[in-house]
Order: C-alpha cells, then sequence, then structure tokens
C-alpha cells in the first residue's frame, strides 16, 4: 500500500532547440538544498545522460528514470529525431531518504511521470510506468525489484495492493474492512540511514542473488528437466518460477497462474518442506560449492550473478533466504484473506492481521536478516504500548518501520517512543525532527499529475 508521504516534483518545460544534438539545460533544485545541492546537465538527443553508480548522488535517481523515459518515447514514437525538452524542476517531499519507505522508488516513478508528460506524452499506461522505473532504478546499481515501484503508482486510497509479476505485472486492490477500534498504520523512523545504492553489496543486491541462487539449487537437486523461466526480477529467476516448474513436471500444471489461493498456499507449504530438505547447510554455500552443484564455472558464476550489481560474502545463506521469501508468500496469502473474508469480531481480525505482521518482522529478522536493534526496539515498544503488529518497511538494516495501530492507543505508542527510544538514542533531537520521524497514516493513493492550467508548469 502507499502511505500519505509524498514526492513532489514541480516541473516547467522548455521546448528543444531546433536541429540540435542537445536539449536546453536541465536544471534541478531541491527545498532541501542544503543536503541536496543545485544540478544541471545537457540531455543528449538519445537520453543517455552519464550516470556514475559508483557515486551516491541524489540527482542520479531523476537521471534513471528520465533515461529510461526517454528511452520508452523514442521506442514508442519509432523516431529517430525525437530531442527531448529541457526543463526547470523543483522537488520537495515528506518521504525521508533512506528512511525504508520508498524514497529512490517514489523519486524514480515521479521522475519518470515527468519526463513523459513533460514531452508530449498524453496517455500514459501506470503498468508501463512501473515497469520503466523497476528497469531504470538499476541504473543507479541497485538491484531493484518492483514492489516499491508498483506501490508508488498504482495503489488507491483505503486499500491494500496485491501486486504479482507472473506472468507480467498485475495489482488488485483490497479494501481494508471498517473496524472498531478504527485502524491506523504509524511508520516510526530510526533514524538510521538505510542507504541500499551504498551497502547494496552486502545487503539489498546480495539478498536478491542469495534468492536466485537458491532458486537454481533447488531446481538442480530437485532434477527438474526444464529451465526456470524468465521473469520481472533483477536476475530473471526466482523462487515463484522453480515452484511453476516443479508442479508442472510433477503433476501437470501447465498454468499455475490460475491455480487457487488456496491451493496455491498448499504448493508454497511443499516447497517449503523440499526446501528445507534439500538447502541443507545453514551456515550457508560458497561460490566453489554452488558452482559444483550448479556444474558452471567461475567466471560464468560471476557473468549470471554478480557482474551487474557486485556482492560481497564469502557464503550465500540459501536455506535461510529461500524459508524467508516461501513464508512471506504464504503469509501475503494470509493477510489478504483475512481483509477479503474478515471475521464478524474487530479484534479477531486486528489480532489475526497483527500477528501477521509480527511473524513477518520476526522472519525479516531471523531468517532474512535484514532488521536492526533499532528497528527491532521501536518493533517492540509499540507492541507493549497497544499495537497490534509490527514490522520493519522498505528494505530493511535501519529506516522505517510499520505499525498496525488502534486510534486509540497511537498517542500511547507514540509517547513511549519518545521516552524509551528517540530520547536515549538521540537525546538532542528537536521538536521539528521528532514530529517528522513518527507518522500517522492511513493507506493512500499512487502517482498523480496535476498541470496548472494555461502555463507549461506541470
Amino acid at each position: 500500500m502507499a502511505i500519505a508521504a509524498d514526492i513532489l516534483i514541480a516541473v516547467a518545460v522548455h521546448p528543444p532547440a531546433a536541429q540540435s544534438a542537445t536539449t536546453g539545460m536541465v536544471r534541478i533544485r531541491n527545498i532541501n538544498s542544503s543536503k541536496f545541492p543545485d544540478r544541471e546537465f545537457s540531455v543528449p538527443s538519445t537520453g543517455d545522460v552519464d550516470i556514475d553508480a559508483s557515486v551516491h548522488e541524489w540527482s542520479n535517481y531523476f537521471k534513471s528514470g528520465m533515461r529510461g523515459a526517454i528511452a520508452l518515447l523514442r521506442k514508442k514514437r519509432g523516431d529517430e529525431s525525437f530531442v527531448p525538452a529541457g526543463m526547470d524542476l523543483l522537488v520537495d517531499g515528506t518521504v525521508p531518504s533512506g528512511g525504508g519507505l520508498s524514497s529512490s522508488a517514489a523519486f524514480v516513478c515521479a521522475s519518470a511521470l515527468a519526463v513523459m508528460v513533460a514531452n508530449g506524452e498524453k496517455t500514459i499506461d501506470k503498468t508501463e510506468l512501473v515497469e520503466l522505473a523497476m528497469v531504470s532504478e538499476r541504473a543507479v546499481g541497485v538491484n531493484s525489484g518492483g514492489m516499491d515501484q508498483a506501490a508508488s503508482v498504482l495503489s488507491l486510497r483505503g486499500t491494500a495492493l496485491h501486486v504479482s509479476f507472473k506472468p507480467t505485472l498485475h495489482a488488485r486492490a483490497i479494501k481494508f474492512p471498517a473496524t472498531q477500534p478504527e485502524l491506523a498504520f504509524l511508520t516510526a523512523h530510526t533514524l538510521v540511514q538505510a542507504d541500499k545504492q551504498v551497502t547494496g553489496p552486502v545487503n539489498y543486491n546480495l539478498r536478491v542473488v542469495e534468492c536466485t541462487l537458491a532458486a537454481e539449487v533447488l531446481a538442480k537437486r530437485l532434477d527438474l528437466k526444464k529451465s526456470l523461466p524468465r521473469d520481472a526480477g533483477p536476475l530473471g529467476v526466482s523462487l515463484r518460477g522453480l515452484q511453476d516448474v516443479y508442479y508442472e513436471e510433477t503433476e501437470g500444471i501447465a498454468d499455475n497462474d490460475a491455480t487457487s489461493p488456496e491451493d496455491f498456499r498448499k504448493q508454497l507449504d511443499h516447497v517449503l518442506h523440499l526446501s528445507m530438505e534439500t538447502l541443507t547447510e545453514t551456515a550457508g554455500y560458497t561460490r566453489e560449492e554452488i558452482c559444483s552443484i550448479l556444474g558452471i564455472t567461475a567466471d560464468t558464476f560471476a557473468e549470471r550473478y554478480t557482474s551487474r550489481f557486485p556482492v560481497r560474502t564469502e557464503r550465500f545463506l540459501l536455506r535461510q533466504r529461500a524459508q524467508h521469501v516461501l513464508t512471506e508468500a504464504m503469509r501475503v496469502l494470509d493477510f489478504m484473506s483475512l481483509l477479503e473474508s474478515p471475521p464478524e469480531d474487530s479484534q479477531a481480525l486486528l489480532k489475526g492481521l497483527g500477528a501477521i505482521l509480527n511473524a513477518s518482522q520476526d522472519s525479516c529478522r531471523d531468517l532474512y536478516n535484514c532488521s536492526c536493534p533499532e528497528l527491532d526496539q521501536l518493533c517492540q515498544l509499540a507492541l507493549g504500548a497497544g499495537a497490534y503488529g509490527s514490522r520493519l518497511t522498505g528494505a530493511g538494516w535501519g529506516g522505517c518501520s510499520v505499525h498496525l495501530v488502534p486510534l486509540d492507543k497511537i498517542e500511547a505508542v507514540r509517547e513511549v517512543w519518545e521516552k524509551e527510544y528517540y530520547r536515549k538514542h538521540f537525546p538532542d533531537i528537536s521538536a521539528e525532527k521528532l514530529r517528522e520521524a513518527v507518522v500517522v497514516s492511513k493507506p493512500g493513493s499512487g502517482s498523480y499529475l496535476f498541470k496548472v492550467p494555461g502555463t507549461n508548469v506541470l
């Protein structure tokens, strides 16, 4: 789901100079200029602006969205003479950077949308925008999946969003039922910055590689005959693909997308059992061990799995990552089932939803290893003060947590966080910073466009 926090980009459009190989300058400014300094650059007619992924630079996220948008426009229009428009841009927003609330995904989505409209696109397919943003963010060195981008673009107010990438991107809005007491979501920032671009090789990108390798090793050990299908994931292979091939070969299910949620959950449970029987190395697998299992060379391993998005590790924890992914998929189905068929008793519903969030946090901490002590503490404090459920949100390793809280417990949760977390960890924290750290939200909407009438301003 989307939250009420936002990324806003105001755009003034300048038509491209006639017969020029480049447009006029693109000038981008942030309201918080002390943290995000002004930048300007010219745009080649191809849209291929330089992005140095080794440098942590805020404007790279705009450039990545712009580069993807221009490539799509050139392809759609089939016009090699197309020259991108120049732009002046002002960026603001309330999504904290590196806070686990997907600020990078929101920024890339907003950037791509702004560039497409600035260059005359009248109708923009939201699914196309999500897919564009997914690929674009990888230009800054982040092995991005797609959930964050889908939530940023496709969410509807008052609903959760069930997102699937198989066989193609599909999203379904599921309305939150009315409850008594009324529920709200609190997000609390640890004030520990989680920057995927900086820590990707040992955290975010590494998990993507481990999940892909878990699928590949399982397929080999289970002696599946078919290759795993390519999908929209960063490395093109997933545990979902493994599940589909396994059930096609063992039970003749050619189209697993038509499987009912109940039967699909049973499949997940069985694949989990197979994974625990097969991926037995609890201390992880070395590169050499994985190469031996897959029958590939070290060079092939590097080319397939670590060349585009480098990782640093001695061992790949395939068992733990597979266990997390498969149980998390089951929790998604359980959460969706509760929303669609809620018990009459609101307390039973809220406790059920909360228990799923808590189990997810346990798995993130113990199996996916993407939590941190600060996130764990915020979750425990919230539960002790009346929250039904708490978990990290976003990539993890810092950033934000999200909490399902009844409206009448919001102040109690705020107070315990201030006293036991923020004042102890950050004794000099300002009142403004404290207000910004905790956000009360209900499920919000995704991307919107507003055009100032009679102007060239978006």
